[in-house]
Formats: C-alpha cells, structure tokens, sequence
C-alpha cells in the first residue's frame, strides 16, 4: 500500500469520526432539551469501573458434604473400648444412593467367608468354557457355602487350580488386596476387598454372569440356621456368609461376616472382618453391632 493511499484511508477515517460527533451532537439539539438538569442526568450514570464496587458472595444451595469415613469411624471405635486386643474393620455400600463407608484398612484371616470366593472363581472359570457346574460341583457348592463345610472348600479350591487360580479370579473381580493360602481360612483380605466382591456377586456390573450371580445370592440366602447371625443383625432379607477360626497360637477368634441386607426400604452390601477376641460369642456381638452401626451410619446420611 503507498504512502498517499494510507493517508487518505486516515484521513477519511476523522472525517467519519467528526460527522459522527456532528450528528450526535445535532440529535441533541432536536430533542430540545439541553438544560443542566439534562446534563447531570446523563454524567450521574456510574461508570463500569465504578459501578458494584464492593463484590457480592456468590451463595449455594449445596448442603455440607458428610465425612462418611468420619462417621463411621465414630460409631465403631466405642465397640472397641473394652475388646482388649481385638481388632475390626467394617465397609458397608447403599446400593441405592451408592454412598459408602470404610473403617480400618488392615488385612485380616477370611476363615469361612473365602468359601464366597471359592465358588466365585468357580463360576467363573465354568463361565470361560461355557458349561454349567457339574452335579458334584453344585454339591460341593452347595455344602461350601450353606453348611459351610470344610471338606468341600478345599475339594472346590483345588479344582480351580489352587490358590494361585483364587488369586488371578481376584484379579478378574477387582479385588487388591487378597492373598489366597494353601490354607484357604488363613486367605487375608480387607473389608474394602470384600465390599468388591459383595458388588461382584450381587451387583449388575460383573464379571460374573446374571446366572451365576443368582446362583450365588441364592445359596447365601440359605445359610443353616445356627450360621444365621452376623451382618443379617442390621437388617432383614438377609443373604450372606460367616467366617469363625479360633487361632492356635494365641486361642483368640476370628470372626468375620459378610452378605446384603435391606434396612429402611435400602439395601445394603455389609463386610466386618476382626480378630483378636476372646470368646466366639462376644467377637458374633462385636460384629453385629459393627453391622448395625454401619447400616445406621449410612441410613442417617440419606
């Protein structure tokens, strides 16, 4: 562009600029108001700048968030005020809301509760070669998981490969924190890794099939009666699995209880894992009352 066609494009410019004051200034003049009071009135107007100096708080409608961990915690410790070296943790799910809440993340002996497992794995290798169990299978199953037989569990643990074949199921199930043993009671599992199983089996989003899963809650809803305590404590339409060993080297219990429960119109998936206390009857009440805390924490919640 040379130098005189910029000047004119500058000089066209201020000369549209001026009109435009012009025309402004003659819109005024016919409007036949140019009083003072005009004047202030159009000057009074606060600037951007000046206008809303002093900001206001943006507000919400949110309500506080609930430390459910906290609470948890809070409803659980006093059960452990006179348990000398017991120890417990407990981790419970609203199906519903998917609210949950964990306390302790110790590991701790499955004792019976690995029977769950156990036949979980079972279920899903079947699910791989696509068969159904065979009628030994569902006899071992059914014995395992309703009378809790001891027999059956290791009969069963050895046909889907040992623990090693336990361990990589677990892999399948999200599970990350369970160690299987040849000594299947002596499997150590936190409460977090048997609230992900409870999802596995009575969940919708599994690796194992709607089949098995049914399979499975079924068997767990029809525990021998004298097995019947535990997490269904807290609640009914219970289905679930106890876990009791007292330990050799020390004479102390280990008592465990996982499955789902209804309480208030919700379900809920439960897992209280311990150890540590003196009698069975005293670790079965310790349990329960965790069970029952749990619930009520998250019932209390919403």
């Amino acid at each position: 562009m040379s130098r005189n066609r910029f000047r004119g494009s500058a000089l066209s410019a201020s000369v549209t600029a001026v009109a435009a004051v012009i025309l402004l200034t003659g819109s005024a003049g016919r409007s036949g108001d140019h009083s003072p009071r005009a004047s202030a009135s159009v000057s009074s107007v606060p600037s951007m700048r000046t206008a809303g100096a002093a900001p206001v708080p943006a507000t919400t409608s949110e309500e506080p968030k609930v430390d459910l961990d906290a609470a948890l915690a809070a409803a659980v410790e006093p059960l452990l005020a006179d348990a000398g070296d017991a120890e417990l943790s407990v981790a419970v799910l609203d199906t519903g809301s998917g609210a949950r809440a964990v306390y302790g993340d110790g590991a701790f002996d499955t004792a019976s509760i690995v029977k769950v497992d156990i036949l979980a794995a079972l279920l899903l290798g079947a699910q791989d070669d696509k068969r159904a169990l065979t009628a030994v299978e569902r006899g071992y199953a059914t014995a395992m998981i309703e009378r809790s037989d001891n027999a059956s569990a290791t009969a069963l643990l050895r046909a889907i490969g040992g623990p090693e074949a336990l361990d990589a199921a677990n892999e399948r199930l999200g599970l990350t924190g369970t160690a299987a043993a040849h000594a299947w009671g002596l499997t150590r599992t936190t409460a977090a890794d048997q609230l992900t199983l409870l999802k596995a089996v009575f969940g919708t989003e599994s690796e194992l099939s709607e089949a098995s899963r049914t399979y499975l809650q079924g068997l767990m809803g029809q525990v021998e009666a004298d097995q019947q305590w535990g997490v269904s404590a807290a609640g009914s339409s219970w289905a679930l699995k106890n876990g009791w060993m007292p330990r050799t080297t020390t004479g102390l219990w280990d008592i465990n209880s996982i499955g789902r429960v209804r309480s208030g119109g919700r379900v809920y998936l439960v897992a209280v894992l311990s150890g540590g206390h003196r009698t069975k009857e005293t670790g079965i009440a310790r349990v329960e009352s965790a069970a029952k805390a749990a619930v009520g924490v998250l019932g209390a919640a919403g």
